[in-house]
């Protein structure tokens, strides 16, 4: 068996309409892993997320990876799990069910107010830098568009209505949550059992890299932080 073949193989999943980029800080040791980005792909005309995850799974070369899915990404490696087997699945600023949906998301499910959201515009974000706006608003842009490079509207028209419509109302046995205690996009007083990080937001795999670079390699191999 090569050196290769003896390494634990770990696919990390981006969050909605990122690119695998966002884990570029991302380090484990290379004598014991071996680290693959996946990347989202433009959906088919009416294509369903069981059918979608059959496509972005051509791309899982290894048997019995690790699967790592940030946000809307931590929802595609669920469902990759349940069609291959997995050494370890983590999700990170994510939700386990659709039980975990803050209200705001509840209501846009049931009143079906996501089709008027104008994700037409999303590709307009670069000229933001033209305006007169402040600073943050110029830097949040830069970051959008260092990380955020999937604005296709018919992505984000079909990502939206995937997670608002996600069906899964019980946990997966033995998943891993990483969540942070200051995250907007799904509060952390709607998760249940997860590993808080104090003060991480929903974008912590960017700015708290440290945190999963000590901490990713023990729950990996162990299922548990180091104690």
């Amino acid at each position: 068996m090569s050196d290769l073949e003896k390494k634990i193989h770990v696919y990390f999943m981006p969050g909605m309409a990122a690119n695998p980029s966002i884990f570029e800080r991302i380090k484990l040791p290379e004598d014991q892993f071996k680290i693959h980005w996946l990347y989202w792909k433009i959906p088919t005309k009416n294509e369903s997320l069981s059918d979608y995850v059959d496509r972005l799974l051509k791309e899982v070369k290894h048997k019995n990876p690790v699967l790592v899915g940030v946000s809307f990404g931590g929802v595609i490696v669920q469902e990759m799990s349940k069609k291959i087997d997995v050494q370890r699945l983590i999700i990170i600023s994510s939700i386990k069910t659709n039980k975990e949906f803050p209200r705001r998301m509840n209501f846009m499910r049931k009143t079906g107010f996501y089709r008027m959201l104008p994700t037409s515009l999303v590709g307009k974000v670069s000229s933001i830098e033209k305006l007169p706006v402040g600073n943050l608003v110029k830097k949040r842009a830069k970051l959008y568009q260092q990380y955020l490079d999937m604005n296709k509207k018919e992505y984000l028209d079909w990502a939206i209505l995937q997670i608002l419509r996600w069906q899964q109302s019980d946990v997966i046995e033995s998943i891993i949550h990483i969540h942070g205690s200051n995250d907007l996009v799904f509060p952390r007083k709607y998760i249940e059992d997860c590993i808080e990080v104090k003060g991480g937001t929903h974008v912590m795999i960017i700015n708290r890299f440290k945190w999963f670079n000590e901490n990713l390699p023990n729950l990996i191999l162990h299922g548990k932080l180091a104690e």
